[in-house]
């Protein structure tokens, strides 16, 4: 896909990587973007500088009527939603330990939100015959999360998902992509390296950690070459051929790496 002259919806908008692909977008030439998000004066404020036509939306993706309001929302305002970005994501940084609501929470935010997204766009782009569906997965959901039961569990569910969105409607003209970068220069890894998390820490040693500019160009790259995985770090693609490879070695490795920097 290319996106100049194309509408896009983006969850988890308001920072990092969201915040990257809007502008990315825009940059290219879209049509319109509509930025949804928790923080609606983050999304609007957005919006508002963006160089291109954009709307900024309150949406919990948790609440799967906010997410069909989002979808009409996009739709009433451009007639047609070409690439769907279900970006929004958490951490819980636990592991057996109770966590509270953590693993709903996880679960609610990481997994269900996608659910939520496909299920409120795919009616209208199966009715034109075309769409894309971008879904922020993680590396975490091909490899593991060192320290975060929840975030791995969850993760390898949305590349699942993922992988069945488009075995499902892949020859109906819907095209997905899983997003699964590794270390990103979010808020999300620093506050785990301020706080010392073994699995932001594992996170920060196993390869470079790049900006959310790096990942949108990525991104952008792609989705032109509508590539099902997108790995920004590309040494995740060597990562997940030693672990399919030779799993226990693997596990062994991950081990020693987590205790070396516990």
């Amino acid at each position: 896909m290319q996106l100049a002259g194309r509408v896009a919806v983006i969850t988890g908008a308001a920072g990092g990587i969201g915040t990257a692909l809007a502008r990315r977008f825009a940059a290219e030439g879209a049509a319109g973007i509509v930025l949804s998000d928790l923080d609606l004066e983050a999304v609007t404020a957005l919006a508002g500088g963006l160089p291109v036509d954009a709307l900024g939306v309150r949406t919990d993706v948790t609440v799967e009527d906010e997410v069909r309001a989002l979808v009409d929302a996009a739709l009433e305002r451009y007639g047609r939603i070409d690439l769907f970005c279900s970006n929004a994501g958490i951490t819980s940084g636990i592991g057996l330990e109770d966590g509270g609501d953590a693993w709903q929470r996880s679960w609610e935010v990481n997994v269900r939100a996608h659910v939520y997204g496909a299920r409120a766009v795919l009616p209208a782009m199966l009715d034109r015959g075309e769409g894309y569906l971008l879904q922020t997965c993680s590396a975490a959901g091909l490899l593991t999360a060192v320290g975060d039961a929840p975030y791995t569990v969850t993760k390898h569910a949305a590349v699942g998902f993922a992988e069945w969105l488009s075995i499902t409607y892949g020859d109906r003209g819907i095209r997905v992509s899983a997003l699964c970068p590794q270390g990103v220069d979010t808020p999300m890894l620093r506050d785990g390296l301020a706080v010392g998390h073994v699995g932001a820490k594992v996170t920060a040693a196993a390869g470079a950690v790049l900006s959310p500019e790096d990942v949108a160009e990525a991104v952008v790259a792609g989705l032109a070459d509508e590539r099902f995985l997108i790995l920004p770090h590309q040494e995740v693609a060597t990562y997940l051929a030693h672990k399919t490879q030779d799993p226990d070695r693997w596990l062994g490795g991950m081990r020693r790496l987590a205790a070396g920097l516990g």
